[in-house]
């Protein structure tokens, strides 16, 4: 029997039983897992080693040993594949937040400790203290291929910025000097002029692999216009909204205004003892792509959306003679997080746009 074709948990226990609860702490990584094991109120036991395989087999026999079986993993490369895997066999599985384990600054990291205290973190988070870690929201299978979409596309922008940097460096070292979109038909018509052959060599192959990178970029910004079928602020384009909605997957996952605030990432940083309380730059906890899609709309908002209240509210200070660069970014993203929340609310019926004085663009044709 292949690892896929385990079948669930049977409801009948085995007699020789390990404990009534099982947690397990696991170190993800492709080749291998690093388990520890905590069975009831008993200290953790030695880390154990799998392949993958191996590892779904133990974990079938161990559930049949136990009246509940909890585990838990962080985020991260891997996804939620072992997830669904084991929540299919009756495990009581959380994916949490990637923690620093080295609380004390020993500055020793190994696969055994970590899986050792998240084991113990998991003991505590049965236990009550759901401050023991921070869970990770799980798509579902549909909403993570829709997000894969629109992160693909980010990958691709990225692409291009470093294979555009890469030429620059190039004509740079030959002591030129190369500017904006410099693979345009039109432009590298010009460049041919410009720059010797040999520099023109070199840009070749990068102006090769921007235009395929650039082709499919347009191929799936085409696809994400057609899918987006709601009703846009002037300003906000189609493209950052089907990417914000895939990012959040449900608006409705949020229950207040201050879990919408910490999912961006947003709100500022606090040292506060005593009388002294001190609040710096942003935590930038969450999710970093939504925090730079807010905060590019924000900037589209500010020229295409005036009367919009979070930002008649800064308009005295963004018409300021005197105000400095790094002083209206700090706006611009208190802007953000605010619209971070009004478009919450407008997304899940709590609010209207004209509330907010939000002018909207006409809601986009139905594609046929």
């Amino acid at each position: 029997m292949t690892t896929n074709q385990i079948p669930p948990i049977s409801s009948t226990k085995s007699s020789s039983r390990l404990g009534e609860v099982i947690k397990l702490g696991i170190d993800v990584h492709i080749e291998k897992y690093v388990v520890v094991m905590k069975i009831d109120g008993s200290a953790p036991q030695r880390a154990k080693r799998f392949t993958p395989e191996q590892f779904i087999v133990w974990v079938h026999e161990l559930a049949g040993r136990c009246e509940q079986l909890h585990s838990c993993y962080e985020a991260g490369p891997f996804g939620f594949s072992l997830h669904r895997r084991l929540e299919a066999m009756g495990v009581l599985n959380h994916v949490i937040r990637p923690i620093n384990w080295d609380e004390h600054g020993k500055k020793v990291k190994t696969d055994a400790r970590d899986a050792t205290q998240m084991v113990l973190c998991l003991d505590g988070y049965l236990r009550g203290n759901h401050r023991s870690f921070s869970t990770v929201r799980v798509p579902s299978e549909a909403e993570e291929r829709r997000r894969s979409i629109t992160r693909q596309r980010q990958s691709l922008l990225k692409e291009r910025q470093r294979l555009a940097a890469k030429a620059r460096g190039h004509v740079m070292y030959y002591g030129g000097r190369l500017q904006g979109q410099w693979w345009k038909p039109r432009r590298w018509q010009t460049l041919g002029a410009e720059l010797e052959s040999y520099v023109l060599e070199l840009l070749e192959p990068l102006r090769t692999i921007i235009l395929a990178v650039e082709a499919q970029i347009e191929l799936v910004e085409k696809r994400l216009e057609q899918m987006c079928q709601v009703a846009l602020p002037k300003g906000m384009g189609t493209v950052i909204c089907e990417q914000m909605d895939r990012e959040v997957c449900d608006w409705n996952r949020f229950k207040t205004r201050k879990q919408v605030g910490g999912y961006t990432g947003l709100c500022p940083s606090e040292d506060t003892s005593d009388k002294r309380r001190f609040q710096g730059s942003i935590n930038k906890h969450g999710n970093p792509r939504l925090r730079h899609m807010l905060i590019e709309c924000v900037w589209l908002l500010i020229q295409w959306n005036p009367d919009y209240r979070g930002i008649v509210k800064w308009r005295e200070k963004l018409l300021e003679a005197k105000l400095t660069k790094a002083s209206k970014k700090k706006i611009v993203v208190a802007i953000a997080r605010q619209f971070a929340v009004d478009w919450w609310r407008i997304r899940t019926g709590k609010t209207t746009a004209d509330q907010l004085g939000l002018i909207m663009k006409p809601l986009p044709a139905m594609s046929a």
